[in-house]
């Protein structure tokens, strides 16, 4: 289960400062194919998903104090994704249920956070708890996928 939370009537929230330190930051790793829907610890702020040559990774924006990814609940969620092109994102639920993000994805210019790929803010709301498979889709080249769990 990925933890997520949205912004609140203030704006979304700024990208977390660079680390003093040299420790890793926590991440999620995707399930391995055929596996159940991950369960994810709520304070983790990284996830890592992936494709065929396509580096995916999520940074989440928690509020404090607040439990796991909700049904229902606004999220904001920065990708970074490597490939070429313009990125569009959808998410398949239970009973094959699709959306996509409530707002977004916005191109970010610059920011703090160091991973591989071009850097897109996003706003979720997913109607239903479960299991959902974010799919993330450059342009011109690269798709790759993260699985999140949404709690009730």
């Amino acid at each position: 289960m990925t933890v997520l939370t949205g912004c609140d009537a203030a704006g979304p929230p700024e990208a977390p400062p660079p680390s003093t330190t040299e420790a890793p930051s926590p991440t999620i790793a995707g399930p391995v194919p055929g596996q159940e829907c991950p369960t994810t610890p709520q304070a983790a702020p990284e996830a890592h998903g992936g494709g065929p040559g396509t580096d995916l990774w999520a940074l989440f924006f928690f509020r404090e104090g607040e439990g796991p990814l909700r049904r229902d609940a606004e999220i904001k969620v920065v990708w970074r994704m490597t490939g070429a092109g313009d990125l569009t994102m959808t998410a398949t639920g239970p009973n094959g249920a699709v959306t996509g993000p409530a707002w977004g994805p916005e191109s970010h210019g610059g920011s703090t956070w160091k991973r591989p790929g071009d850097e897109w803010g996003t706003g979720w709301t997913f109607p239903a708890a479960g299991c959902w498979t974010i799919t993330a889709r450059r342009a011109t080249t690269g798709t790759a996928s993260l699985v999140v769990r949404v709690a009730p």
